[in-house]
């Protein structure tokens, strides 16, 4: 098989279904030839599928050792956190969570000072991320955070309501935080060629009806529980595995990416903004809607401005003016 690099590639979390599935996917893609999958419960049994599945001639380490998985890796996915529950909000996960990133992002300093890329998966993704870019040491658009999630629930909802393939409804887009208070752009959307905006308001779709599915987007997370009796596991791996496919310098990441955004508005936060990802990381430019979008933004951001504060209050991170003592490039 031909490889988009020979790079180390970290898998953490690597035992449960997002990890595996993330694995596997790589393996799918030929990514790299190199493989760790890493998890505080052993992932051996994880790795011996992979083999088993005829993928000989990758090198799949699987290991409980925070050195050997970090040591000279280049790119990580990390799903290393505690999954959410049915009646749970991302939110819920969040000093536990953050915690994790904090070590995590240590690891990432102590180990492999030199990583390309971060991808963090875990909830509430946009602090975890935050707190694991925070620790790391690493230049800000070197860590990103699954959103796309987000915006593919949006293009399926109305790729399902106006019967067409999900590559017919173009422009979609959510910002802002990846929870229930993200911002849900429709201003640049087209269904087949049609702006949704001169849809919108007819008897082909109600406003009311538009209302409904935006909330149904924000929650979409929770239906996946309710249907499957789990969170959500396919979608986010490899959702995530595009993700750091774009940062090897492979395909274009196709939607929005969380990233860290420090500009005269929003500061010093981790959110979901109009992004490329590239082999040179996440760049990013802040989006433009319809003023009610615009607004929804704010709130979003808003939002997770009042989580990373109680990450202070909970003493995970200091407050915001010593944060270039711990990471000069924030």
């Amino acid at each position: 098989m031909a490889f988009l690099t020979n790079d180390k590639l970290t898998i953490v979390g690597a035992a449960g279904m997002i990890g595996s599935n993330m694995a596997q996917s790589a393996l799918m893609m030929g990514l790299t030839s190199e493989i760790c999958l890493y998890d505080v419960f052993s992932p051996e049994g994880v790795a011996e599928e992979m083999r088993q599945s005829g993928f000989d001639d990758v090198n799949i380490v699987a290991t409980t050792d925070a050195e050997e998985a970090f040591k000279n890796a280049k790119y990580i996915i990390s799903s290393g956190g505690a999954p959410r529950k049915a009646g749970m909000t991302r939110e819920d996960l969040l000093a536990g969570n953050c915690k994790i990133a904090e070590e995590l992002g240590q690891n990432i300093k102590k180990y492999c000072p030199d990583v390309k890329h971060v991808v963090i998966i875990f909830n509430p993704a946009d602090l975890t991320g935050l707190v694991t870019l925070l620790y790391s040491g690493l230049k800000p658009g070197q860590v990103t955070t699954l959103a796309g999630l987000d915006t593919t629930r949006l293009q399926s909802a109305l790729a399902k309501k106006f019967g067409v393939m999900q590559n017919q409804i173009t422009g979609c887009a959510t910002y802002g935080g990846h929870g229930e208070q993200m911002a849900v752009f429709g201003s640049h959307v087209e269904i087949a060629g049609r702006k949704l905006t001169d849809i919108i308001g007819t008897a082909e779709f109600p406003a009311e009806e538009w209302e409904q599915m935006k909330i149904d987007v924000t929650k979409g997370g929770a239906k996946i529980i309710e249907l499957r009796g789990r969170s959500s596991f396919q979608s986010p791996s490899y959702l995530s595995v595009e993700m750091i496919r774009a940062a090897m310098g492979g395909e274009p990441f196709r939607f929005p990416v969380g990233t860290y955004v420090k500009t005269d508005k929003y500061d010093h936060i981790m959110m979901a903004m109009k992004t490329t990802m590239t082999a040179e990381g996440a760049k990013f430019e802040v989006p433009q809607g319809t003023a009610e979008e615009n607004a929804k933004l704010d709130q979003s951001y808003e939002h997770l401005c009042k989580m990373r504060d109680e990450l202070v209050t909970l003493n995970i991170v200091p407050p915001i003016a010593e944060w270039s003592k711990i990471n000069p490039n924030l």
